[in-house]
């Protein structure tokens, strides 16, 4: 059974009651094959090149990024040597990049245009995209050694949202990355720095540097500075929607699906993360009441990684809080102080922007 498979009747005016679908009922299966074939720009960023890339010229780092990371799929690129000169000449490493920013300056669209780029440049298949998250995920489900022969048969691999708060997994992806750069893949990786570090005058690359350790002398850091382009529109600054509206809405909308808040945290718990995309799969609107505080720390952590899978696919929300409160509070001061921080900001930042699409939606 899929999310949106639902039921209608026709009344009396020759409308239709539509019965929304729920994701809590569904629970996706999710071949190893699947997540390698997912490694792909994501479907909000179809159309990111870095020709849409909109450099503000009061951050020039914006076009200086551009420029180099075009440089970059050109290296990508390039004819290997053959003959004479794969003899003599030197093998140079293959190009590793890491755009150090904070939050919406558009390192997701760069890296994502990066990937594009270098698939139309090199053929299909050449370059992979995915979080963190997702490259964790997949060597869990192949192993270490088959994810790095997977992976190795490609030019470039991209890793968004490098994250620097679980030392397991870090050592892990720095493994991996070594092993990738010793077979001569290109990297590209982003990680984002705290809303309250702009402007101390470093980013996350130290940490990054530091965390990687044996390839740190091979990534080039790019610095792209620059205000959050969702201008934190975050889910804090919303109004809370009457329940009945949600509803409402979601019956009226094909491929809308409505869950409780509550439920939907329960049932995330017994899927693992990596099956959260296919949970989706032909949601067009998830809606939710009895939305609430987040106050345990691992059920905030897999909501931060469902809300990274609607904000990949353009999937709108609804959200319907209790008592009046929704939004304001999704996740508790404790959290946004502490060493997950930055996926919480990330979150809100993301379901702000969902949120408001949302909300467009159900005036319309």
């Amino acid at each position: 059974m899929t999310a949106v498979q639902s039921s209608a009747s026709a009344s009396p005016s020759g409308t239709h009651d539509r019965t929304p679908g729920s994701l809590v009922s569904v629970r996706p299966t999710v071949p190893p094959g699947r997540l390698l074939a997912d490694l792909v720009p994501p479907p909000h960023f179809d159309q990111a090149r870095f020709a849409t890339y909109r450099a503000n010229p009061e951050h020039p780092s914006q076009a200086r990024t551009v420029a180099r990371l075009e440089e970059v799929v050109a290296e990508i690129a390039a004819p290997a040597p053959t003959g004479l000169r794969a003899l003599l000449g030197r093998r140079r490493p293959a190009p590793a990049v890491y755009m150090d920013g904070g939050f919406g300056v558009g390192k997701t669209h760069l890296l994502t245009s990066l990937a594009h780029a270098v698939t139309s440049a090199a053929g299909p298949g050449s370059a992979v995209y995915g979080t963190f998250v997702e490259y964790t995920n997949l060597v869990g489900a192949l192993g270490f050694l088959p994810t790095v022969e997977a992976l190795s048969t490609r030019k470039l691999v991209c890793i968004d949202e490098f994250e620097l708060d679980d030392p397991g997994d870090t050592v892990l992806m720095s493994r991996l990355l070594r092993e990738l750069a010793d077979r001569g893949v290109a990297l590209a990786a982003t990680s984002n720095t705290l809303p309250d570090a702009l402007g101390e005058g470093r980013f996350a690359a130290e940490d990054f540097l530091r965390e990687i350790q044996a390839l740190a002398d091979r990534f080039e850091v790019l610095r792209v500075d620059g205000e959050d382009y969702r201008h934190r529109a975050v889910v804090t600054d919303a109004e809370p929607l009457p329940a009945d509206a949600v509803r409402a809405a979601a019956a009226a909308r094909d491929g809308a699906v409505l869950d409780d808040f509550a439920d939907l945290l329960a049932h995330l718990a017994t899927v693992h993360p990596s099956r959260y995309g296919a949970m989706l799969d032909g949601v067009e609107l998830v809606a939710l009441t009895g939305v609430r505080a987040v106050t345990r720390q691992e059920v905030a952590l897999r909501l931060v990684v469902l809300i990274d899978r609607l904000y990949d696919r353009d999937v709108p929300v609804l959200l319907a809080g209790v008592d009046g409160v929704a939004e304001r509070s999704l996740f508790t001061e404790e959290m946004l102080a502490g060493g997950y921080r930055k996926k919480y900001f990330r979150a809100l930042s993301r379901l702000g922007a969902l949120a408001q699409e949302g909300r467009r939606l159900a005036a319309a």
